[in-house]
């Protein structure tokens, strides 16, 4: 409810789904329980456990830099013959170990006897979740007022892209429809708010369905790069594109099998050799 009592129109509750084909499991005797303790207490069995990569080193470093209990998900734990091992959790466990200030956090702990069970919990932790996607996770940073992601919503605002944040279904995109954020966000990083926008405003006057990466890439190598800076226009480009878009693409993916180079760089290629075509 908001301040005036209304029901904010995208806040919804959690309902159930009708699943006829499925049938409930079966629930144990015993529920988890929410302990308190201190983190150097914790142990990891690396007969299943990961070791730390270069990645895991990454994140373990931004946990201690950045702490926030906002951002906290307890360790899931199994007490064995007294001590806890951790099944979930383990970069969490290390960065308040390594941290140095975190005296006690909250860890959930469930019941695994054997060490299969607790390899098959590990398992299931790390396959049976859905990832967030680079498109949900921007709009989650323009709601929280994230200076890069506010950058790249108006970029697209004004080019008049429209950013999904999931793909249709049937992936039936429509014109200047997008969820290439990750691309948008790396091309503001190269060009800056403005030249992003010139780039975005060449994709979306194609009408492409969707806007692509690729094409992201490509209409800025042909308006940037040395290469190609001011030997095609970026009407020209929006023409071409216009009147024989799957001719483009399939020759891009040709062009690029052959000469083993990235479709995005191939589709500069093909559009700027047909440069002469679709006049008026």
């Amino acid at each position: 409810m908001d301040a005036a009592g209304a029901s904010s129109p995208e806040l919804r509750p959690i309902n159930g789904l009708d699943l006829p084909d499925v049938a409930p499991a079966a629930l144990p005797d015993w529920l988890p329980e929410v302990r308190q303790v201190d983190p150097v207490t914790l142990f990891v069995d690396e007969k299943y456990q990961r070791g730390l990569s270069d990645r895991s080193m990454r994140l373990i470093r931004k946990i201690v830099s950045q702490w926030s209990w906002l951002a906290f998900k307890p360790p899931i734990v199994v007490d064995v013959e007294g001590k806890l091992h951790v099944i979930d959790g383990q970069h969490t466990a290390i960065g308040a170990v390594t941290h140095g200030g975190i005296g006690t956090m909250p860890v959930l702990v469930v019941r695994a006897k054997a060490v299969g069970e607790r390899a098959s919990a590990f398992v299931r932790h790390n396959r049976d979740r859905i990832q967030v996607t680079a498109t949900q996770l921007h709009a989650a940073l323009v709601a929280a007022g994230d200076e890069d992601a506010l950058d790249v919503a108006a970029i697209c605002e004004r080019a008049g892209i429209r950013l999904l944040k999931n793909p249709p279904p049937m992936a039936r995109y429509k014109a200047r429809d997008c969820v290439a954020i990750s691309a948008i966000m790396s091309l503001k990083n190269r060009r800056h708010v403005k030249g992003a926008r010139e780039v975005m405003e060449v994709c979306a006057k194609t009408g492409a369905a969707p806007v692509t990466a690729n094409l992201i890439r490509a209409v800025e190598r042909l308006l940037f790069d040395k290469e190609y800076k001011g030997e095609i226009d970026a009407d020209r480009i929006v023409a071409l594109y216009i009147a024989m878009p799957d001719y483009l693409e399939t020759e891009a993916r040709r062009f690029a099998a052959e000469r083993k180079a990235p479709i995005w760089r191939a589709l500069a290629s093909v559009i700027f050799m047909n440069r002469r075509k679709a006049r008026g």
